[in-house]
């Protein structure tokens, strides 16, 4: 089996689709009074017990309005210009399988922890969708929050080193650093062993 074998490109605006079915999820949440979260978000006792499709269906699930608010976005902005980068077919293996990945090292972590919590939420495959934005586009230029201009790998950087420092300090509690830090690391093994190529190199 040739890894590096790649997709013949097609670009399906797959990323709207992503939106789309979250929005959808997020609503079905809103109406049953989180009963669909209970059967969406990745909990490690029901892993255990069998339900092993939360590890794709986490990803779709989330637990406010911002927090979906801001997934989305960064799923439009770099997502878009990603899966045109790679063709749909790649950006939905690279999207779907660093999203999992991030899921499963995470239960596997809090599992063996004894820590029973319901994670949910896009942001694990988006950390690695970043990741990809930044090797691939590694000249553009995004304005943080509007106004910071930083390049491309500087901002890929400065994310994952703030997740980073939250998770060692405890800063921002309940959100899943863990899985952001997955994210990214999955997406950077994904060039590695799928492309045959650095990212650190791309960046520079």
């Amino acid at each position: 089996m040739n890894l590096r074998r790649p997709f013949q490109y097609s670009f399906n605006n797959a990323v709207l689709y992503l939106i789309g079915f979250n929005l959808f999820i997020f609503l079905l949440q809103y109406l049953s009074r989180n009963v669909m979260t209970y059967y969406f978000a990745l909990i490690p006792s029901r892993v255990l017990s069998g339900w092993v499709w939360q590890f794709v269906t986490y990803m779709f699930a989330h637990g406010s309005v911002s927090h979906i608010l801001f997934n989305m976005l960064a799923l439009l902005i770099f997502g878009r210009q990603v899966e045109s980068g790679m063709g749909t077919k790649e950006f939905l293996l690279y999207y779907f399988s660093t999203g999992i990945l991030a899921g499963v090292f995470s239960f596997a972590v809090y599992a063996a922890a004894g820590v029973n919590v319901a994670l949910l939420g896009a942001s694990g495959a988006i950390f690695a969708v970043q990741l990809a934005y930044a090797a691939l586009f590694p000249r553009a230029i995004i304005y943080v929050w509007g106004i910071l201009p930083l390049r491309a790998p500087v901002m890929a950087i400065g994310f994952t080193a703030l997740e980073v420092f939250f998770s060692v300090t405890g800063l921002q509690n309940g959100v899943a650093h863990l899985t952001h830090l997955a994210g990214f690391g999955f997406g950077w093994l994904y060039f590695l062993i799928r492309f045959g190529r650095n990212p650190w190199k791309m960046f520079r």
